[in-house]
C-alpha cells in the first residue's frame, strides 16, 4: 500500500472511529490526560477545529447552477424539479471550492428522487459534473453507494469495502456495515449526518455515523486525486433535496 494509505489509514482511522473498542481507547486517553494535568478538548472544539463553512445558510454565493433548479429555503441549499419544471439530464450545482484530500460533513434531507454529493469531480460545464459520487437516495435502492458520474459508473455498493488495482480490477474485501442496519439508522425524509472523507487513494463515506463504503481506488488514468465539490439533481421523476450545515475540513 502506498504511503498516502498508510497515512489515510490513521487519519480516518481517528475521525471515523465509533466502535466499542474506539470509544474505549478514548476513555482510557481522558483519563491519562486527567491523571497528566494535560488540556482535554472540549467536544465543540474537536467537532469545529480545522472545518470551514462553504455554504453562508442565506445565499448561493460561493455556489453556481441553474437558477430554475436550486434556491435557499429555510437556510437549506435546495433543489428542487417538478413535472411543469423538469431537467433534461443530471444538473448540479457546483462549488468555487475545489479539494484534493478533505473530510467533508454536511445534513441531507431527501424528499422524494435520487441525488448525490460529487467530490474529486470534473466541472464539464454546462452546469454539468463527472465524478465520485456519495449517492442520496429517497429509497434504499442506492443506499451508501460510491457512484461515479458520467465515468466508471458504480464503484462500491453501500457497506462494501472494495479495492480497484491499477488495471481497473475491483475485488469486495469485506464489509463496513450491516445494510439492514443502515437502512434503520436513515431518517426518512428528515435531516441525515453525511460525511465523507478522501486521503490519498483511499474514499470513506458514512452516513448517520455508519462508515457505508471504505473504498482504495488506484486504477492507472481513472482514480481522481482533486476536483470540484458539488450536489445532484437528478433526470426524471420530480424531486427534492435538500442540504445544510456544509463543512469542509483540508487534510494536508
Amino acid at each position: 500500500m502506498a504511503k498516502s494509505s498508510h497515512l489515510a489509514d490513521i487519519v480516518v482511522g481517528i475521525a471515523l472511529c465509533g466502535s466499542r473498542i474506539c470509544w474505549v481507547m478514548r476513555f482510557v486517553g481522558l483519563l491519562a490526560a486527567l491523571f497528566l494535568g494535560l488540556p482535554v478538548a472540549s467536544p465543540a472544539a474537536d467537532t469545529d477545529e480545522g472545518f470551514m463553512r462553504i455554504f453562508d445558510g442565506k445565499s448561493l454565493d460561493g455556489w453556481r447552477g441553474k437558477s430554475q433548479f436550486w434556491s435557499v429555503r429555510d437556510g437549506a441549499i435546495t433543489g428542487e424539479t417538478t413535472k411543469e419544471n423538469p431537467t433534461d439530464g443530471n444538473t448540479f450545482l457546483i462549488s468555487q471550492d475545489h479539494a484534493a484530500d478533505f473530510e467533508l460533513r454536511l445534513k441531507v434531507k431527501i424528499v422524494s428522487g435520487n441525488s448525490g454529493i460529487q467530490y474529486r469531480s470534473i466541472d464539464m460545464g454546462g452546469s454539468v459534473v463527472h465524478g465520485y459520487q456519495a449517492d442520496v437516495d429517497a429509497t434504499d435502492k442506492f443506499l451508501g453507494d460510491l457512484y461515479e458520474e458520467g465515468r466508471r459508473g458504480l464503484l462500491a455498493k453501500g457497506c462494501d469495502k472494495v479495492e480497484i488495482s491499477e488495471d481497473g480490477n475491483d475485488v469486495v474485501i469485506g464489509k463496513t456495515c450491516d445494510p439492514s442496519e443502515l437502512a434503520k439508522a436513515l431518517r426518512w425524509q428528515d435531516w441525515n449526518d453525511y460525511r465523507v472523507i478522501a486521503m490519498g487513494d483511499r474514499l470513506m463515506q458514512e452516513i448517520n455515523g455508519i462508515v457505508t463504503v471504505d473504498v482504495i481506488d488506484k486504477e492507472r488514468n481513472k482514480a481522481r486525486t482533486e476536483g470540484v465539490l458539488a450536489l445532484q439533481l437528478h433526470a426524471g421523476m420530480p424531486m427534492l433535496v435538500q442540504f445544510k450545515d456544509i463543512r469542509l475540513k483540508t487534510l494536508r
